[in-house]
């Protein structure tokens, strides 16, 4: 799996919180995480597009994301209206910032 835009994901992993339960690593669609001493690792942030299932099945709450909000959600919108749309800076990949309400 590619990787989408580098550092511009909001996903965020709190190993305090983590019981090790592997639930992430079930439902990750793109192998984001890892197992390292019984807690859960974040082994390609950058390779998250941001679907929220990691977060939907943590028993404790350890990770965060904002589900539809990244890269994710502007490949999803450019398949659907066929403009094509960047999820932080306009430079980065030549499309047009998402107006943010």
């Amino acid at each position: 799996m590619g990787l989408y835009l580098n550092n511009v994901v909001t996903l965020q992993l709190d190993q305090d919180l983590c019981v090790g339960c592997a639930r992430c690593l079930e439902v990750c669609p793109h192998r984001v995480f890892s197992m390292k001493d019984n807690k859960a690792w974040l082994q390609d942030r950058d390779a998250c597009m941001e679907c929220g299932a990691c977060a939907k099945n943590c028993p404790k709450d350890a990770i965060t994301v904002q589900a539809g909000v990244g890269c994710a959600q502007a490949v999803f919108n450019s398949w659907r209206t066929g403009k094509t749309e960047c999820c932080c800076d306009a430079s980065c990949c030549g499309g047009t910032k998402k107006d943010k309400e």
